[in-house]
């Protein structure tokens, strides 16, 4: 059955953009959670990031985020073309930057949809392009002392 627009929750959210932030203080899964609950929405997809203990063979002790000062809008900027994309209800994106600890949370991701199905491309694409994109940069500091610089995200 063909959506008829007819009832509110299949119409377009009046802006479905709720959360984006770089932020300096531990992110909330709940908080981003929270930020896409919608009454019209089926599906809900929410990707934590977190950093893990290892990379390319060598053992992680620590690592620290910073980023360029347009970073927030550049995320803004990747969530509206998503929005356009899909059939977004709520969006909602957090990154962090400073220094974090091996398991700390780095970005949490998370959009609902009308369906499971775009719920789930949708945040792939988000994140994905969050990743690429955004000038964040990852600075990996190593158990045998050397360190080194990542890209974007």
């Amino acid at each position: 059955m063909a959506p008829s627009n007819d009832h509110p929750g299949e119409r377009t959210a009046q802006d479905p953009i709720k959360l984006i932030g770089v932020r300096d203080t531990a992110l909330s899964v709940d908080e981003v959670f929270t930020a896409v609950g919608d009454d019209a929405a089926g599906g809900t997809a929410l990707f934590v990031g977190t950093v893990r203990n290892h990379d390319g063979g060598a053992d992680v002790d620590s690592l620290g985020y910073s980023c360029h000062p347009s970073a927030e809008a550049e995320m803004r900027r990747i969530a509206e073309k998503v929005v356009a994309e899909y059939p977004v209800r709520a969006l909602a994106a957090v990154h962090r930057v400073g220094d974090l600890a091996v398991g700390d949370l780095a970005v949490v991701v998370a959009v609902s949809c009308p369906h499971r199905g775009e719920a789930f491309e949708a945040c792939r694409k988000l994140i994905d392009d969050l990743k690429h994109e955004v000038p964040i940069w990852k600075h990996q500091k190593f158990s045998d002392g050397t360190e080194e610089w990542v890209g974007a995200c």
